[in-house]
């Protein structure tokens, strides 16, 4: 394969000539550039992309952290996350922080020697204090990680009333909502609180359950499932995130209390209308989110101005009628 030191040779120019006419920056004459031209097309040479974005103190690549890409929501986000940064000239790099212990700091240590240009992280990370002394660019998806980070998030507060107003709706009393760790700074916590809330005041009360930290595999949603049903084996409502109710609706049809419970699911992603009947969910805007944060990653990157640091989305309700 060619190299930059065999184009000079061939057009009998200095390496820094070759490098002039291939980052079209600076003058070199048009005799000279026809010269270079004509030698990089005889040697077929590719020039390194890489050592020309360094060249310019980028590399156009951006990191995205999740907890688990096969996860739907997740996988949706990274789906049209990636799509808009490749229009914007960008690449990624997935980390998806389940079962890889080291694997967030390894993101963050390459954004420190500048091996990426940004993060986009949207994993349950407890390192929040290692993002606050970053300078280099940082979007937060849907994570707390500090004043001067941008965030961009769906209303849960809204999406939390949303799905209290469907279980009142269907005159459920013996409620239970399954909610992620609390140890997690996210604003996600926002729809569980504004749930028990909204059903409190109306005198319905309502039965928590925690899951673990980054429990995001099948085994520990169908875990999840069997003790809520025999902690709570009158539930006649469940809310909690797709793959939850998905399991719940599983572990109610194996005890014969499917039609016994009103399920409604937090994320609405694609999984929730592949069933025989489309489940009532609160649908987050994961493809307008995820253009958002590639919008404000590139502003960062050319070092413009942000104008607005928290982007809020509204959630809609998708009932089962609604096919």
């Amino acid at each position: 394969m060619a190299s930059i030191n065999d184009v000079a040779k061939r057009a009998n120019v200095a390496k820094s000539t070759v490098s002039l006419v291939l980052n079209n920056n600076g003058y070199v004459s048009k005799e000279t550039r026809l010269k270079v031209e004509k030698a990089i097309s005889e040697l077929n040479y590719i020039p390194s992309q890489i050592g020309r974005n360094l060249s310019h103190n980028r590399t156009n690549l951006i990191g995205i952290i999740i907890p688990d890409a096969a996860h739907p929501f997740y996988g949706s986000f990274i789906k049209y996350a990636e799509e808009a940064l490749y229009h914007k000239g960008y690449k990624t790099m997935i980390c998806a922080t389940i079962e890889k212990e080291n694997m967030e700091q390894e993101f963050l240590d390459m954004l420190k020697s500048h091996t990426m240009d940004g993060i986009i992280m949207g994993a349950h990370s407890l390192l929040q204090e290692q993002y606050k002394k970053l300078k280099q660019p940082i979007v937060a998806f849907d994570r707390n990680l500090g004043n001067g980070i941008p965030l961009v998030q769906a209303d849960h507060n809204r999406g939390g009333y949303l799905a209290a107003e469907i279980f009142e709706e269907c005159g459920c009393k013996n409620i239970v909502q399954v909610s992620g760790a609390r140890i997690v700074n996210t604003p996600a916590h926002e729809y569980h609180i504004s749930f028990e809330k909204a059903l409190n005041d109306k005198g319905i009360s309502v039965n928590c359950i925690e899951m673990p930290h980054n429990a995001f595999n099948e085994e520990d949603f169908i875990k999840t499932a069997e003790m809520l049903f025999d902690l709570y084996p009158g539930a006649d409502g469940i809310f909690g995130a797709d793959l939850l109710i998905l399991a719940c609706i599983r572990e109610a049809a194996r005890r014969n209390k499917k039609n016994q419970v009103k399920f409604v699911a937090y994320d609405g992603t694609y999984v929730t209308r592949l069933c025989e009947k489309t489940i009532d969910a609160i649908v987050q805007p994961v493809k307008e989110m995820s253009y958002v944060c590639a919008e404000i990653m590139d502003i960062l990157v050319k070092g413009e101005k942000l104008q607005k640091w928290h982007n809020v989305f509204p959630v809609s309700v998708q009932r089962e009628y609604n096919k």
